[in-house]
């Protein structure tokens, strides 16, 4: 018994669609990048806040404390987001070296 066999030749388009890991890979990078310059701008916000002699009008209290640290997250991811310092630019060009190449 002698079976011959037949290349399958692909039919249309030959080139290869970019491979879906590697895309989703240097997106979820590039998030974890802007996190991380989140995380470092709200310890700057966290830090410059102690600066600031307590007083006024309104003693502060633990619900003050955390409503402060609430406002100075979201305005930390959205200086990321839009913004940014460089820090995230630079940390994914950085990394992304490190990625495998997409097919």
């Amino acid at each position: 018994m002698k079976t011959q066999l037949t290349p399958k030749i692909p039919v249309g388009n030959t080139q290869k669609a970019p491979d879906t890991h590697a895309v989703k890979d240097r997106a979820a990078l590039k998030k974890a990048c802007q996190d991380f310059e989140a995380i470092f701008i709200q310890s700057m916000f966290k830090s410059m806040r102690k600066t600031v002699p307590e007083g006024g009008i309104f003693k502060g209290d633990h619900a003050t404390e955390m409503y402060q640290d609430m406002i100075d997250q979201d305005i930390a991811s959205q200086i990321s987001r839009r913004q940014s310092l460089g820090l995230a630019d630079q940390m994914y060009r950085q990394m992304e070296k490190i990625l495998p190449e997409s097919k």
